[in-house]
């Protein structure tokens, strides 16, 4: 009988070491954390077994349970914080060991649905000097936890400690490889495309790195808002576009103070109308040296895992090296843009000092030839010398759309120039658009607004309604009046038809003293007799210069 009561210590031993075995011979966090709960019900043959990870709180962040069956846990509801006796193991720092649960002056009780349990032994387990979790075991096989049990799960936490410390090393080497690999990716992604696209680059690589629901970018848009730019994610079609208050949101907050910002949650709607709802947060920003670019935001479903440190870490410094590829594109764009720039100068110039003067020449030429020749030559001559003068003034046109910085709109020239851009899309053919006179001298700057937006109201309705190939555009200007006339080729407008629109460009020309003539001479339905439209006021008593 001895001999039996010998082997029983001896055997247990042995068990502890292979437990010990089974737990330390994992790397992968999650099963190093649900082989400690099976490993620790087996050596003490308990019925139930759990797993508390500890937050920043000191609650229950994260609870690893065995034992219970799925369907009885789903109808138990939400895990437990950390109240009660798991809580008197957290505040204890030590082991406590119950016969009786219900006798136990700290028990609060069980949920709703809760399978009945018993006697109880709770261990605290702990890596290096700080205590990471609980160990939970209940019901043992023979009613009550003994003292052996206890000394045999206080041995296995030390062991679990160390897996647990060794396996969270392995996850943060391979989330930083990752990172290192992602971050590789993005940026060699990003010198392969258009600054536009830069920003769908990061959040399609970021997003299933750290396993999150939905990422974000946004941008300042003026002082008070942030504009998201892209979005990844089954909702990104709702958020892209989206325009956020700039101060008070976790983006603001990291864009303000350039570090990351981490949330527990966002109710649905909070934002926006549209915004669902979101678990774990993290806005993180985009910088480029002091520069704040914008802000990248990462969020997980509502009830998922808070990102890890590791994670954070190197979101921030995945942010950085973003924010220099951000800037490394914009820099080959802006060299791009001055390239160009350069190209369409030359041009300009070639245009001015060969092509113009040859054509100026040619004028001359057949004005003295017209001179010497008969009537009937000289006035078929003076049409081709008005051909001649009306290119020439085309080519000035183009020579000063080619000079002009398209990035700053300074003049009347470069507003017009910009509306006839900004509608060419709609047409088959770009506008002709000719400028006579002194237009930038003479032309003050509420004057300027209102034959921009007469252009533009020509312009949109000829896209609209007329169905157009060619589109035909002059301003001119002499000591008196400027005149702005548009026709077009289209369908002409069909007799009794009234648009506010035009009923606008006739009020703004009578405000000012002139007048507003519209031709359209179509007589029968599908006849194509095209438009004209004749905006002509006298300039401004004082010259303002635009």
């Amino acid at each position: 009988m001895a001999i039996a009561d010998e082997a029983v210590p001896q055997r247990r031993f042995d068990d502890l070491l292979r437990a010990s075995t089974a737990v330390v011979e994992h790397l992968d966090l999650e099963e190093v954390l649900g082989r400690i709960v099976e490993t620790a019900m087996s050596l003490v043959d308990a019925r139930y077994g759990a797993l508390g990870v500890l937050g920043a709180d000191g609650m229950l962040e994260r609870f690893i349970h065995r034992g219970i069956a799925p369907e009885t846990a789903r109808r138990v509801g939400d895990l437990p914080r950390g109240h009660g006796i798991l809580g008197a193991v957290i505040t204890a720092h030590g082991p406590v060991r119950l016969p009786h649960l219900s006798d136990d002056p700290r028990s609060v009780g069980f949920p709703a649905h809760h399978p009945p349990m018993d006697s109880f032994l709770g261990v605290p387990i702990r890596v290096r000097d700080a205590v990471y979790g609980d160990l939970y075991l209940t019901d043992a096989a023979t009613g009550v936890f003994t003292a052996d049990d206890e000394a045999l799960m206080v041995s296995l936490a030390a062991t679990a400690g160390v897996a647990i410390e060794n396996a969270r090393l392995y996850e943060q080497a391979r989330t930083r490889q990752q990172w290192s690999a992602a971050l590789a990716d993005v940026m060699g992604a990003l010198l392969d495309i258009d600054s536009d696209d830069a920003l769908d680059v990061i959040v399609e690589r970021v997003a299933p790195l750290v396993q999150a629901d939905v990422a974000t970018v946004s941008v300042p848009s003026g002082d008070d808002e942030l504009k998201i730019l892209a979005a990844w994610g089954a909702a990104a079609a709702g958020l892209r576009g989206r325009s956020l208050p700039r101060h008070g949101t976790p983006g603001a907050r990291a864009l303000e103070s350039g570090r990351a910002v981490s949330i527990p949650e966002q109710a649905a709607g909070r934002l926006f109308p549209e915004q669902p709802a979101l678990g774990p947060t993290v806005a993180v920003p985009l910088m480029a040296g002091p520069e704040p670019l914008g802000v990248l935001s990462i969020a997980r479903r509502p009830g998922a895992r808070p990102f890890t440190d590791a994670e954070l870490e190197m979101a921030f410094v995945f942010a950085g090296q973003a924010g220099v590829a951000i800037e490394v594109v914009r820099g080959r764009d802006d060299r791009r843009r001055i390239e160009l720039a350069q190209d369409r100068a030359r041009i300009a110039r070639d245009l001015h000092d060969h092509v113009i003067q040859r054509l100026f020449g040619a004028g001359l030429s057949l004005q003295a030839i017209a001179s010497s020749t008969s009537p009937a030559t000289a006035a078929a001559l003076g049409e081709q010398i008005d051909t001649l003068d009306d290119a020439i003034k085309e080519i000035r046109t183009v020579i000063y759309a080619l000079g002009s910085d398209t990035s700053a709109v300074r003049g009347t020239r470069d507003r017009l120039l910009a509306v006839t851009s900004a509608t060419m899309a709609g047409l088959p053919s770009a506008p002709r658009l000719r400028f006579s006179g002194p237009v930038d001298s003479l032309v003050s700057a509420d004057l300027a607004d209102d034959l921009a937006a007469v252009l533009r109201e020509c312009l949109t309705n000829i896209v609209k309604h007329a169905d157009a190939r060619v589109v035909d555009a002059a301003v001119m200007v002499d000591d008196e009046r400027v005149t702005l006339t548009v026709t077009d080729d289209g369908r002409g407008m069909p007799p009794g038809a009234v648009h506010r629109g035009l009923a606008n460009l006739a009020e703004r020309a009578r405000l000012r003293g002139g007048e507003c003539r519209i031709d359209s001479p179509r007589t029968e339905p599908g006849a194509d007799a095209g438009t004209a439209v004749t905006w002509s006021v006298p300039l401004p008593d004082e010259e303002v210069s635009a």
